[in-house]
């Protein structure tokens, strides 16, 4: 039986090793996939949404405990954010591919950035109307962290063009949980 080169064996056992580190260091490189994660920047978030494909434009309007009020003309204050107004069929073209595609969904959302504990009013109002037919609105609020919980959903009906209604009112204690729910009206939009 003819002898093995030590040499050769060593060579051999080396390159073996830097395969073995080369794939240890693939899997590490390639963090695990986490579809469907998003992390908001928010501790509440308020959706406000109406029928698709209407170009009607509903805005929303919500005054936080200090009585600053958040809508399309001021987008934040304090910790209310209004993140995306929609105005109806206005601007809801996309380009996907080279082609235009229409974006039916008409939704505005609001984020709550932190706890702050008080009485928070949630109006919307038809603001303008192509249809000059009452729309129906979706209002929801959602408590996010720590886990996502739906406090509030509920329907509420524009009859025209320049109507405004107190979608929810709620109250958000010092430890973070929403109660008082209610619909007691409240006038936001100035006349």
């Amino acid at each position: 039986m003819a002898g093995s080169d030590p040499f050769t064996d060593l060579l051999f056992n080396i390159l073996l090793g830097f395969i073995l580190l080369f794939f240890l260091a693939i899997l590490f490189i390639n963090p695990d996939e986490q579809t469907g994660k998003i992390d908001i920047d928010a501790q509440y978030v308020i959706t406000v949404s109406w029928p698709d494909n209407s170009p009607d434009d509903v805005d929303t309007w919500i005054e936080d405990p200090d009585g600053n009020t958040v809508w399309f003309r001021n987008r934040s204050s304090n910790l209310v954010h209004l993140d995306r107004d929609d105005r109806g069929l206005l601007n809801d073209t996309l380009l996907i591919n080279g082609q235009e595609v229409q974006n039916p969904l008409n939704q505005e959302v609001a984020a709550i950035r932190g706890v702050l504990p008080g009485e928070y009013v949630v109006n919307v109002h038809y603001y303008q109307s192509e249809t000059a037919t009452p729309v129906p609105v979706w209002v929801k609020v959602a408590k996010v962290n720590p886990v996502y919980t739906v406090a509030y959903y509920g329907v509420t009906t524009l009859e025209s063009e320049g109507d405004e209604q107190t979608a929810v009112r709620f109250t958000i204690a010092a430890n973070g949980n929403i109660n008082a729910i209610n619909q007691l009206p409240k006038r936001l939009v100035p006349r």
